[in-house]
């Protein structure tokens, strides 16, 4: 059986969790708060294997009550269960250890669904909290990031098959500078030679393969 309890201060909401939870056979319900501090009584008393959490509660926020929980009972996995979706709420409570952020408009199969996997210890999102994260992720390193602008410049001719002395020519460069460039380029790259680096630079979108 998998052991539930409840804290949120809105007893319509606590009514409808009550009914959701009870009516799964794998499922218990095995204690209530109103409050965070009271949730966080209730994790030390009854030592559950999920526990849903609201966000805004008296007495103590349940970004608090979470953190609280996380650091005196990190086995008891704390579901987040919110109207709010906002960035700053939501960095908080993965910082506070939850195993989960759902929003209130989650079905009943979703969040029964939820309270299985948190309470096998897979952390458990909101598909619009997901979406959220995903785009806020910075884009994956690339080689070319270790490139200045004025060397991606020189990279850039060089892979579209032009000469140092060209390079040179087009960037008002003299040949021995372009030389050093292109020196440190395949440095950076981690490259041997010119073919390579101009290799590097179509594969991530530098320049095109047909300007080869």
């Amino acid at each position: 059986m998998i052991r539930v309890a409840i804290a949120d201060d809105h007893e319509i909401v606590r009514r409808g969790l009550r009914m959701t939870i009870l009516g799964e056979e794998d499922m218990e319900l095995v204690g209530e708060a109103t409050n965070g501090r009271e949730a966080v009584l209730l994790a030390a008393a009854q030592s559950p294997d999920v526990l849903l959490l609201d966000i805004q509660m008296p007495e103590m926020d349940g970004l608090a009550a979470a953190e609280k929980i996380h650091t005196d009972h990190p086995e008891v996995n704390v579901l987040i269960l919110t109207s709010f979706d906002q960035d700053a709420k939501l960095y908080a409570a993965l910082q506070a250890g939850v195993m989960g952020y759902l929003l209130k408009d989650t079905s009943g199969d979703g969040l029964v669904a939820a309270i299985r996997g948190a309470a096998q210890g897979v952390p458990q999102l909101h598909p619009e909290i997901a979406r959220k994260l995903m785009g806020r992720m910075p884009a994956p390193a690339t080689p070319l990031d270790e490139l200045t602008g004025r060397e991606r410049d020189v990279l850039t001719l060089l892979a579209q098959g032009n000469s140092n002395r060209e390079i040179g020519a087009a960037l008002h460069l003299t040949e021995a500078t372009v030389k050093g460039y292109v020196s440190t380029i395949l440095g950076n790259l981690h490259v041997s030679d010119r073919t390579q680096a101009a290799l590097v630079a179509v594969r991530y979108g530098l320049v095109d393969v047909d300007e080869m």
